[in-house]
C-alpha cells in the first residue's frame, strides 16, 4: 500500500529507524561472523586428538594460524563474490557463493607450511571442513532470514526529477539487478516514495508513489522514519531554495543525502552513463593526483610480470594449436585486427585466429554468442579463452594492460561514440585483455547492451585500483576453469 500524499494521514509502519543498516554495517557483520566461525571449526579440529593446544588459553600463541586463515578466506570470498549485499540476502545464491569458498579456503589453507597447523590424520582435516561448512551455512542461512527481513531495511524517499528516477528504477528492475543489486531483498533501499520537482505529469511511469511536494519535509521524514534521502539532481541542476533550506534541516537532524548516481554504482557496479556533466567530474579527478600515478607504475609493473607469466604459457601452447588448427581448421595461427587504444591511438592486437579466414571480408561484424564463423577449434579457444594469451605481446608493448576496458575497432568506436554519451571515456586508461565489464557480461553486440558495459568500463575508470585489478584477474580466473568463455 503506497504511503498517502496527506503528511497527517497515519500509516502503518513495518520497519523502525533504530534497525537501518548501511551496507557497510551488513558487510562487517558477515566477515566477522564467517571469519570468526571458521576459527572456531579450525581450533576444535585442532584440539581434537592433538596436543597442539591442550587448553583454550594457548590459543593466542598461534595468532599466525587464524590470520593466514583469514587472509586466504578474504581471497578466495572476493573470487566467489562471497559479500555481495544482494546475493547474501538469498538462501539460494548465497549458498552457492560460501559452499565453494569454504572448500577451497580449507584446502588451500591445508597445504600451506608452518603458518597453519600440523594436523595429524585426514580426519582432523575432513572434520575441519565439515565444522566450517556447517557452521558458516547455518549462519548464513539465518542471515537471510533475520538480516533481510524488512526491519533492517532502509526506507529512502527520492527527491527531485523524474526523468531520472526512472532510469534509476528501470536498472533496478532488470534481470541483472534483481539477482545482484536488488536493493527489496533487505540489502539496501526500501523506495517509499519520489517527490518531483518538476510537473507531476511526469510521475506516470514510475512503480514507486508519488509525493506531492511540501516545505515541511523534516516533518514528512519523521512521519514515515525515512532513513536516507535520495537526490535525482544534476550537479549543474538548480534546487529550489524552499526544497534547498529543507534539505540543509534534513541534514542538520541527522538524515543522510544521496545522490541518486551514488546509489545507482553501489547497487549495479556501473556508472550511469545518464550522469551527463557529473560522469566528466568524477572521472578525471583522480587522474593527477599521486596516489594515481603510484598507482599506474604498480599497475605497469604488474603488467610486465603477468605479460612475461603469459609469454611462457604461449609459447607452451603454439605447437598444440598449430596441429589442431592443421588437423581441423586450416589457416593462418594468429589473428591481427586494428583496435582503438588509450587516447584514441590505434594499435594492432593478436589473437590465435578462432574464425574461418574469410569471416568478414573486409566488412566489420559484430561478434555474438553461437557465431556461425567460429570453427571448432575456436570454440575452443574461446571457451577457454586461449585465444586471448597472444594479447601478453601487446601488454609487453606497453599497448594494453592486464586489466581495463576491452578495445574496440575503429569502426565501431565511430558508431558509438555517436550514439552513446562518454563513451570515448574509454579511452582515457589503457585497454585491457580482461576487465570489470567481462566478468560481469560476455557479449556488446547491440547499442543498448553495449551501453551496459560502457557503465562497467566507466566504473572502472572511476575506482580503479590494485585492489579491484586482482579482484577482477581472480574472477577472470574462475570464469576460465568454469569454461565460461565466448
Amino acid at each position: 500500500m503506497y504511503p498517502s500524499n496527506d503528511i497527517n494521514t497515519p500509516i502503518n509502519l513495518t520497519t523502525h529507524k533504530s534497525l537501518s543498516l548501511h551496507s557497510f554495517e551488513r558487510k562487517l557483520i558477515l566477515v566477522t561472523l564467517d571469519i570468526f566461525l571458521l576459527c572456531i571449526a579450525l581450533i576444535i579440529a585442532v584440539i581434537i586428538r592433538t596436543e597442539l593446544l591442550p587448553n583454550l588459553t594457548t590459543v593466542f600463541n598461534y595468532s599466525k594460524w587464524f590470520v593466514t586463515l583469514a587472509l586466504v578466506w578474504g581471497v578466495w570470498a572476493a573470487i566467489f563474490d562471497s559479500y555481495n549485499l544482494a546475493r547474501a540476502a538469498s538462501s539460494t545464491y548465497s549458498l552457492s557463493a560460501v559452499i565453494p569458498t569454504i572448500f577451497l579456503t580449507s584446502i588451500s589453507y591445508l597445504f600451506i607450511p608452518w603458518l597453519t597447523p600440523s594436523l595429524e590424520n585426514r580426519g582432523q582435516a575432513f572434520l575441519f571442513i565439515i565444522l566450517a561448512l556447517l557452521f558458516i551455512t547455518t549462519w548464513r542461512f539465518v542471515y537471510v532470514h533475520l538480516f533481510s527481513h524488512p526491519a533492517f531495511r532502509r526506507r529512502a524517499l527520492v527527491i527531485g526529477e523524474a526523468s531520472i528516477t526512472e532510469q534509476f528504477v528501470s536498472a533496478l528492475e532488470t534481470p541483472f539487478a534483481k539477482k545482484d543489486a536488488n536493493p527489496f531483498r533487505g540489502t539496501g533501499y526500501e523506495l517509499i516514495g519520489f517527490m518531483p520537482t518538476s510537473a507531476p505529469n511526469q510521475l506516470t511511469n514510475l512503480p514507486i508513489p508519488p509525493i506531492q511536494p511540501t516545505s515541511d519535509l523534516s516533518a514528512l521524514i519523521q512521519k514515515w522514519r525515512i532513513d536516507d534521502i535520495i537526490l535525482s539532481h544534476e550537479v549543474s541542476d538548480v534546487i529550489p531554495d524552499p526544497l534547498y533550506e529543507s534539505l540543509l534541516t534534513c541534514q542538520e537532524t541527522g538524515v543522510p543525502i544521496t545522490n541518486i548516481h551514488s546509489v545507482y554504482e553501489r547497487l549495479t557496479g556501473r556508472v550511469s552513463s545518464h550522469a551527463n556533466g557529473r560522469i566528466m567530474m568524477l572521472l578525471n579527478s583522480r587522474q593527477s593526483s599521486p596516489s594515481y600515478r603510484l598507482f599506474t607504475l604498480l599497475k605497469r609493473m604488474i603488467d610486465i610480470i603477468g605479460a612475461l607469466c603469459g609469454l611462457l604459457i604461449l609459447l607452451a601452447v603454439i605447437p598444440v594449436i598449430t596441429l589442431l588448427n592443421a588437423l581441423f581448421s586450416p589457416g593462418p595461427l594468429f589473428y591481427r585486427q586494428v583496435r582503438v587504444g588509450q587516447g584514441g591511438v590505434p594499435f594492432t592486437i593478436i589473437k590465435f585466429r578462432s574464425m574461418t579466414t574469410d569471416a568478414e571480408n573486409g566488412k566489420a561484424v559484430w561478434a555474438s554468442s553461437n557465431d556461425s564463423r567460429v570453427t571448432r577449434v575456436g570454440q575452443w579457444l574461446r571457451r577457454t579463452h586461449v585465444d586471448e594469451i597472444p594479447q601478453v605481446i601487446n601488454v609487453l608493448r606497453g599497448q594494453m594492460s592486464l586489466v581495463g576496458p576491452r578495445p574496440e575497432r575503429p569502426e565501431f568506436v565511430t558508431l558509438l561514440s555517436q550514439k552513446i554519451p562518454y563513451y570515448r571515456m574509454r579511452h582515457s586508461v589503457k585497454p585491457g585483455v580482461t576487465g570489470w565489464a567481462q566478468v560481469h557480461q560476455d557479449y556488446g553486440d547491440s547499442i543498448e547492451s553495449t551501453q551496459t558495459k560502457l557503465e562497467y568500463d566507466l566504473f572502472y575508470i572511476k575506482n580503479a585500483s590494485t585492489i579491484l585489478d586482482s579482484q577482477i584477474i581472480l574472477r577472470t580466473i574462475v570464469k576460465i576453469f568454469g569454461l565460461h568463455g565466448r
